[in-house]
């Protein structure tokens, strides 16, 4: 459980989340009287169980496109016109739950570093043997200790910075907090990742094409962000998107057509592919066989990936917008 600090409120957000909801609101402790819960549209009870829970509740207008950012931005929202005082948020998706000690660990860096904006923690998998899926979320979510260049959903904010650069940017369907970090880094604040446990997530991914979805869902957000920041000094993914252009793209197309209209040796080319998983697997710290399970979806991965980068062009062509890209 966590002390009742007085500075700092909690913004959940959700969409069908259920027993994993209620999970997260059991988390929050005595921080529950300070929080909100934003829906996007549930069906499955989860704001009559926030609202038993005591929490705040409220409910995103479905006239306009749903996105964790634009939830976020009205839960920080409602927390400021109750709480105006609030220096810290929590910010929390409703498929985790928060460790024991997160906050109060959180809140302390925060307040021996007036620059920094921004701090997460480690963020694990609840069942990261269930799924090779899972497996690799969880190895996503470990990254390195010390000042970052982004965070993920979960994280404590310092409250004036956030409205300094205007909360999260709301038409982004993903990638909404590195896109959020890169301009608190503008403006020179600084992005904190610190050895302590933050959250516990559970991503329940089961199915292929589920792992598929999300990595779609990335690769549409590595080309809108990386589009949208392209002059700043500051931004992030455009080798991301260059990787998936060129594992995904170019080099099968190359190696096809090639193929067809020059000689069937362009074929050898996609050699590129198991050359790439071994030395991916080579490298990698993780024990045998995971590190060649890893590395084979690292790899394929590029072509969801590839698909992402597409819709977002085609849709910047045709002036349309990309609905959400949901995976569970």
């Amino acid at each position: 459980m966590h002390s009742a600090v007085e500075d700092v409120g909690v913004v959940l957000i959700g969409r069908n989340e259920g027993a994993r909801l209620t999970a997260c609101m059991a988390s929050l402790g005595p921080l529950a009287s300070r929080s909100v819960y934003v829906d996007s549209g549930s069906t499955d009870g989860s704001v009559e169980a926030a609202r038993r829970m005591g929490l705040t509740v409220v409910l995103l207008d479905a006239g306009t496109p749903f996105t964790a950012a634009r939830a976020r931005n009205a839960g920080f929202a409602e927390l400021m016109r109750t709480a105006p005082a609030l220096d810290f948020v929590q910010f929390v998706d409703g498929d985790c739950r928060i460790a024991a000690g997160w906050i109060e660990k959180a809140r302390a860096f925060l307040l021996n570093r007036d620059d920094a904006a921004i701090v997460c923690g480690r963020r694990r998998e609840r069942f990261p043997d269930a799924s090779i899926y899972n497996a690799i979320c969880d190895r996503e979510w470990d990254t390195p200790v010390g000042e970052a260049i982004a965070c993920g959903g979960d994280c404590l904010v310092r409250s004036s910075a956030f409205r300094a650069v205007g909360g999260y940017a709301p038409d982004l369907i993903a990638g909404e907090e590195p896109e959020m970090c890169l301009r608190l880094r503008e403006a020179g604040w600084s992005i904190w990742r610190i050895d302590a446990e933050m959250t516990l997530h559970d991503a329940a991914l089961t199915h292929f094409f589920q792992w598929w979805r999300r990595s779609v869902r990335a690769g549409h957000a590595y080309a809108e962000v990386a589009a949208r920041h392209r002059t700043s000094p500051k931004r992030i993914w455009s080798q991301n998107v260059r990787r998936a252009v060129l594992w995904g793209g170019l080099l099968p197309l190359l190696a096809v057509s090639g193929s067809l209209a020059i000689h069937p040796a362009f074929l050898a080319l996609l050699a590129a592919y198991p050359l790439q998983i071994a030395r991916l697997a080579v490298r990698s710290d993780l024990p045998r066989p995971d590190n060649w399970r890893h590395s084979f979806f690292m790899v394929i991965g590029k072509f969801a990936e590839m698909q992402g980068v597409c819709a977002y062009y085609l849709n910047r062509l045709c002036n349309r917008r990309q609905t959400l890209i949901e995976y569970k």
